[in-house]
């Protein structure tokens, strides 16, 4: 049994669980801002996906509810250091005037189990908009082929070949709608392309899984395109369309996915 005090082990949880987000975390640390040092119980600094993020976290393992005062306190800090958000996580929770305080402002108000699930969130939002602009790049390269040189170069099967062994259209339409349901956390999720050539597993029961069949399938869809766009410049036959979607543009399979996706609510 751990003989550390009951505060010390809770903001080491704390840090462990930013530890387990991939985020670099300190407990107990001098912060130099503005106009002054501050002692913070844990500090958060890291670049995620290529944001710096700033984070203080006061732990408070308190018999006593958090004040307005209180809050009020760590806006300061945060201010002061430049912060891009601070929060309380508080074991006997929050009086009225401290949520009250907290309302527009950058410190938010949590228990640790409501933190977990809030970062986790944060986390896991931000990947799926960098899959979602990857996925766009990658849809915008495929169309940028004709489809005679698309079946040419192996990136679709030919109309008369049902042997569906690959075709970048159903694999991004796959891809797209899988997002769709992790936003919505909506698990397990579907990953069946009914293509021959396929990366990892067929259904995704948490966002880590998720993540892993993204990668494996998109890193293969990249390879097999930059495999055919080096065989059409050897060959003279590269000529893409170099438009790119709009940011208010609806693609192909986004409208393909979303029909998928909600035939697939509705069952």
């Amino acid at each position: 049994m751990s003989k550390d005090p009951d505060w010390y082990v809770f903001q080491e949880n704390i840090k462990n669980h930013f530890d387990s987000l991939g985020a670099d975390a300190e407990t107990n640390v001098r912060v130099r801002g503005v106009r002054t040092c501050h002692d913070v119980d844990v500090f958060i600094k890291t670049k995620f996906l290529g944001e710096n993020i700033t984070w203080v976290v006061e732990a408070k393992h308190w018999k006593n509810k958090v004040t307005k005062a209180q809050v009020l306190a760590l806006r300061s800090i945060v201010d002061d250091i430049g912060a891009d958000r601070g929060f309380i996580i508080s074991v006997a929770g929050f009086q009225s005037g401290a949520f009250e305080a907290a309302e527009k402002i950058n410190v938010k108000l949590k228990t640790f189990d409501e933190l977990k699930e809030d970062t986790r969130g944060f986390i896991e939002a931000e990947i799926l908009k960098t899959y979602y602009k990857r996925l766009v790049l990658l849809e915008d390269r495929y169309w940028s082929h004709s489809k005679s040189i698309r079946i040419e170069y192996g990136l679709r099967h030919d109309i008369i070949d049902q042997s569906m062994r690959f075709t970048g259209q159903q694999l991004l339409t796959t891809a797209r709608t899988a997002i769709m349901a992790a936003e919505e956390r909506n698990y397990p999720i579907d990953l069946e392309s009914f293509l021959k050539e396929h990366k990892g597993d067929k259904v995704a029961h948490n966002f880590q899984q998720l993540s892993m069949w993204l990668n494996l399938n998109l890193n293969h869809f990249e390879e097999k395109l930059l495999t055919a766009e080096w065989a059409m410049y050897k060959n003279g036959d590269y000529h893409p369309d170099t438009t790119r979607t709009r940011d208010d543009e609806t693609t192909t399979t986004e409208i393909a996915a979303k029909a998928i996706y909600s035939a697939r609510k509705d069952r």
